[in-house]
């Protein structure tokens, strides 16, 4: 026996395959028939061949050689933060994502955490050189890894206004990053975009446009000087399976194109989250299904750490066992299903290694264009950015509403004894919330929520 598999059949070239194609297809348009265009504009066609692929696949600039599964931890009661974090340790977690909306007591909320294994994100709703400073000190005798994801300018698009000022916030910004050189400082928040109906083409150019509002401001900066710079991108992923893949693999790709420019290390951090977006309050248990896929594409794209979202966290309070099943989904794809066991499986992939490409020099193409009317700030100030995601948007919800965009349980196949007014502990849907701001802000907003407001009000 052969000791390649395939030594025994005759080698197929594109061509030849095209033409048995067109030969079953009995006269129909090949490109009309096969070849189908997505929201990003990419013609994906019915199959791809090694004879269009004139050199080896380039590695991917940061790919991890592991990943690690997260828990995110909302801190409002620091007794309460500390016996969650423990517990979410004990049963796999590897890493924890902090959220807060004010400064807590560091020493009770860590209190009695072993921090050798384990990750450490924050999500502060909030700026202060002093807290951070603080959490420096305490955390630079323990051998972990630290992310503060400051993201003054996310903040910035997604509340409307700075936390202080364009001039205080940088201010601020400024002392940590010179306190802290190496530390992983800022962060850029792509689930916003995601969340809010932005293509993947304006996801990707907006992380690299705002990522570069950064480098140009603190250019000057010591980590200009010592190549310590690390950003982190926190990325929210949907059901379009290779393309949220490809998502990742660009991003890394577009950032080492971007850092290359600065001096610095083209490598990058991301953390990864299932999309709000697709995620309906009817027939919620399918939310599982969707969560375990989007994971599976944040893994096999090259993600740095996955947080999984619990099943009913649009409409349901934290509980323990949503939050439970969030992390033994993916401690299911790590340990079950060997996906810890792969490294870059997509790399190779003729498929995935072209929609990676298209992705790339589309977004770049984008981000180009955004540099060249003044960058990401200036077109955020001026509501350009919110506009073209709102387009973008107003496309994915008219076909969704036209059922060409299918959510199973909510537009189509609706159980109709599934009643849900009765059973929401969260407001579920997009809330308006009547402040002066300095600009608009841009909204994230579910594909289902006029279904099911509707809906609700026949109940």
């Amino acid at each position: 026996m052969s000791d390649h598999l395939f030594d025994e059949f005759d080698k197929v070239s594109a061509k030849e395959w095209k033409q048995k194609i067109q030969v079953d297809l009995k006269g129909a348009d090949y490109n009309e028939t096969l070849i189908w265009k997505n929201l990003e504009g990419i013609d994906v066609k019915p199959f791809y061949h090694q004879d269009e692929f004139k050199v080896d696949f380039k590695e991917i600039p940061g790919f991890p050689k592991n990943w690690n599964i997260a828990q995110s931890i909302f801190i409002d009661d620091e007794k309460i933060a500390n016996y969650l974090i423990l517990d979410s340790i004990k049963r796999g977690a590897e890493a924890v994502l902090l959220i807060a909306n004010n400064e807590f007591n560091i020493e009770q909320v860590f209190h009695k955490i072993s921090f050798k294994n384990t990750l450490i994100y924050f999500e502060l709703k909030f700026i202060s050189e002093s807290f951070i400073l603080n959490l420096k000190h305490f955390f630079s005798s323990k051998k972990t890894s630290i992310f503060y994801n400051i993201d003054i300018i996310g903040n910035l698009a997604k509340s409307g206004n700075w936390f202080s000022n364009f001039k205080e916030d940088h201010s601020i910004l400024g002392k940590i990053i010179a306190q802290n050189p190496q530390e992983n400082i800022i962060s850029v928040d792509g689930t916003l975009f995601q969340n809010s109906g932005a293509t993947m083409i304006q996801q990707l150019a907006y992380c690299l446009s705002q990522v570069n509002e950064y480098l140009n401001h603190f250019q000057n900066r010591q980590f200009s000087k010592n190549n310590k710079f690390s950003i982190t991108f926190k990325l929210s992923l949907g059901s379009n399976y290779f393309f949220e893949i490809a998502k990742i693999r660009a991003l890394r790709k577009l950032y080492a194109l971007l850092a290359s420019e600065y001096n610095l290390s083209k490598e990058c951090h991301i953390i990864t989250f299932p999309s709000n977006r697709n995620k309906t309050i009817y027939d919620y248990n399918i939310n599982m299904l969707r969560t375990t896929t989007e994971n599976m594409s944040a893994i096999i794209g090259g993600a740095n750490t996955v947080c999984n979202n619990a099943y009913d966290s649009i409409f349901h309070k934290s509980n323990e066992f949503g939050e439970r099943i969030a992390r033994n989904q993916l401690l299911i794809l790590k340990k079950e299903s060997y996906f810890e066991a792969s490294n870059n499986p997509a790399k190779g992939s003729y498929y995935i290694e072209t929609i990676t490409d298209q992705l790339s020099e589309k977004a770049l193409i984008l981000f180009k264009n955004i540099e060249a009317n003044g960058g990401f700030l200036s077109q955020l100030k001026k509501g350009t950015i919110q506009k073209k995601i709102k387009d973008s948007a107003l496309k994915e919800q008219l076909l969704f509403d036209s059922g060409e965009i299918e959510l199973l349980g909510t537009n189509v196949h609706q159980n109709p004894n599934d009643k849900m007014k009765d059973n929401l502990e969260l407001f579920p849907f997009i809330k308006k919330n009547v402040r002066k701001t300095l600009i608009e802000p841009v909204l994230e907003r579910r594909l289902s929520e006029k279904n099911e407001q509707e809906r609700i009000q026949t109940e």
